[in-house]
């Protein structure tokens, strides 16, 4: 029994039953729009319903906080055009993403730090991708930046604060991340059955 393909197969499923015990129910939402992506890697990646949750200063919770380890890749969740590449006191590093029909995806308090450290001295590619500029245009699971603590974030774990926005106004996000983290699962399902029934045919068994 070769390991590798074994092996494969294996964490193919050890993700998938990791991911199918943190799934919801999707929730009534615009369907105008939808994630061909999830914006993180789903196995690694916990987050809840926290839309509209009271914050400091009497401020709302404006998105949805995706929990990561520093330095998992951040991924556009749709085809669209880099808007923003910034920072700011509270947000830290952001992206911004324009997508057809006036929707934005923001990405906020990436990565600042250089690896195993919280030193705020990233470099310029250890917060957005190699290379990425505004103006460019960015496919659906393309690495556009990568998960830390920036801004207000760095007493709290790393974690991407993910934002809707729509002709100006902010969506709760929630639905969309959900289904878009149920695709992400049937493709894993897809994917673990493809690569078992290879196994099987390649080592004649039947």
């Amino acid at each position: 029994m070769p390991t590798k393909a074994l092996g494969r197969v294996c964490v193919q499923m050890v993700i998938l039953a990791a991911l199918l015990t943190s799934t919801v129910p999707a929730l009534a939402h615009d369907t105008s729009f939808g994630f061909r992506s999830f914006p993180q890697d789903p196995a690694v990646t916990e987050f809840s319903s926290s839309f509209g949750a009271v914050r400091s200063e009497g401020r709302r919770h404006q998105g949805n906080d995706l929990m990561a380890p520093k330095m998992t890749p951040v991924y556009a969740v749709a085809d669209g055009t880099v808007l923003s590449l910034k920072h700011s006191t509270r947000a830290g590093w952001y992206i911004r993403l324009g997508h057809k029909g006036d929707w934005e995806t923001w990405y906020i308090h990436l990565n600042n730090d250089r690896p195993g450290t919280d030193d705020g001295r990233a470099k310029q590619s250890q917060i957005f991708a190699k290379g990425l500029e505004v103006g460019d245009e960015v496919v659906a699971g393309q690495v556009i930046g990568y998960v830390g603590d920036s801004g207000n974030a760095e007493p709290s774990s790393s974690h991407t604060h993910f934002e809707l926005h729509h002709r100006g106004r902010i969506v709760n996000p929630y639905p969309y991340l959900v289904d878009a983290q149920k695709a992400h699962i049937k493709r894993l399902k897809k994917e673990a059955k493809e690569a078992y029934e290879t196994f099987l045919s390649s080592n004649n068994i039947a």
